[in-house]
């Protein structure tokens, strides 16, 4: 089954605890690699530890499940991604910078159904020129509440 990759980093105007503590929040995994919309989140104490989400490629509409794939608290959080079409991981590596936070995103992705093997080179580009985006809308979003 076709698979790509992509990475993207950025630093935050935010030091490293503000950014770990957004990370445990739901909402800010929507709109960072295949997912669109967080719902169902599932918490142990104040860590986030799984979600349902929504994709939307081509007009249809896919609920997937994240569970976690690694977490080094203030250091490194990632999830297993998959739905019916698309399995992968997406890991958020956090390390201090002299101002502010380095953000390095990376995002996985393989086909894992017979028509996403069809639409994957279309999913997979929409999914890596997205990416940047969000993980620097994200860091923007940081930047504003840190001052």
């Amino acid at each position: 089954m076709p698979s790509r990759s992509f990475s993207h980093s950025v630093t935050a105007d935010a030091d490293v605890e503000d950014v770990w503590e957004r990370l445990d929040l739901p909402e800010t995994w929507a709109n960072i690699g295949v997912v669109d919309r967080v719902f169902d989140p599932v918490f142990d104490d104040d860590r986030l530890v799984g979600f349902s989400f929504e994709t939307m490629a081509a007009g249809k509409r896919y609920v997937g499940v994240a569970t976690p794939a690694a977490r080094e608290e203030g250091r490194v959080m990632g999830w297993r991604i998959e739905n019916s079409e698309v399995a992968g991981t997406v890991e958020v590596r956090l390390t201090a910078a002299n101002p502010g936070t380095e953000i390095e995103v990376d995002l996985h992705v393989k086909s894992v159904g017979m028509m996403s093997t069809m639409f994957f080179p279309v999913v997979a580009g929409a999914v890596g020129s997205g990416l940047p985006r969000a993980v620097d809308a994200f860091a923007d979003g940081l930047g504003s509440e840190a001052g």
